[in-house]
């Protein structure tokens, strides 16, 4: 089975981009996203063995990185995941490494180096929020620590789909060059990433993690008040989707990249509006606008 369609299986909104990226692009692309997916199923997993955990991804990022084979999952690890759909995903990790190393060289080293980094900043996490609980939850320190995790698990990933539409693609995929277009990937992709630390904020919370780099994540008021502050910032490096996606000339890739752009504008707006209440009940986008805004992207909005 292609990449791209067991990626329908965890993501509805990125298997619509996926669907819309011109060929050459389209596995590494899957496969990157779904050994992400895979690293970020055993970082979040609630197995209370943080050591078996950051060793689990060590040997998963050595496998991805073909320094050695990848073992079997602990039974631990498989037990802790409630979700059937990244049960299954762990369980065929392997099958994604062998198509890893099919791709052409230069591809595989892309996803590898995009992988890498995002495990980097799955394994921080892990460190990082390890004695927090609901009751004393652990924030970052300052702004450059948000930035930085923002970038290591979503900006990463803006540059990489930009270098591998070069790659692939040629001249053919943007009348921009490289040096214009990385900064702008990047912050778009950084912006993706703080639009879902806006949304899921009570959540992380409860889980004992607080994103937004306030002193005491208790206090409401100001916790809220720095939520606002990062909303506008996030509004700004999502901004960089549209002068990107301009810059595309096929109208799939176009709309492949303009489409996750519309979703967060969409989803920061309702934010922007929402009470504590409703950040609990988890901000969503409806899927019958999923597909309005997907009809907007391909034509141009």
């Amino acid at each position: 089975m292609s990449p791209v369609l067991w990626s329908k299986g965890v993501s509805r909104s990125f298997y619509l981009s996926l669907r819309l990226l011109p060929a050459p692009m389209r596995d590494a692309a899957a496969l990157g996203y779904l050994l992400a997916r895979t690293s970020d199923t055993v970082a979040d997993s609630p197995t209370g063995d943080l050591p078996g955990q950051v060793a689990a991804l060590d040997d998963f990022s050595s496998a991805v990185a073909g320094t050695r084979l990848l073992p079997a999952w602990p039974a631990a690890l498989i037990a802790a995941v409630a979700d059937p759909r990244e049960r299954l995903l762990l369980g065929r990790t392997a099958e994604l490494i062998t198509m890893l190393q099919a791709l052409p060289a230069a591809q595989t080293v892309l996803v590898r180096e995009v992988v890498a980094t995002i495990t980097s900043g799955q394994t921080l996490d892990l460190t990082r929020f390890a004695s927090g609980t609901a009751g004393h939850p652990v924030s970052l320190p300052d702004d450059a620590a948000l930035e930085d995790y923002a970038w290591r698990v979503a900006g990463c990933v803006g540059e990489f789909w930009t270098r591998l539409g070069l790659l692939t693609m040629g001249d053919g995929f943007s009348t921009r060059s490289e040096a214009v277009l990385l900064p702008l990937a990047r912050r778009y992709g950084m912006g993706l990433q703080l639009v879902n630390i806006l949304r899921d904020l009570p959540a992380d919370l409860a889980a004992g993690r607080c994103y937004l780099p306030v002193a005491d994540p208790l206090d409401r008021p100001i916790l809220l008040a720095c939520h606002a502050r990062w909303l506008e910032r996030a509004r700004q490096w999502v901004a960089g989707s549209l002068p990107y996606s301009a810059s595309l000339p096929l109208r799939r890739l176009r709309a492949a990249s303009r489409l996750p752009g519309l979703l967060a504008e969409e989803t920061l707006d309702l934010l922007a509006h929402a009470t504590w209440e409703s950040l609990q009940a988890r901000v969503k986008v409806p899927r019958r606008r999923v597909y309005q805004l997907l009809l907007r992207a391909w034509l141009g909005g």
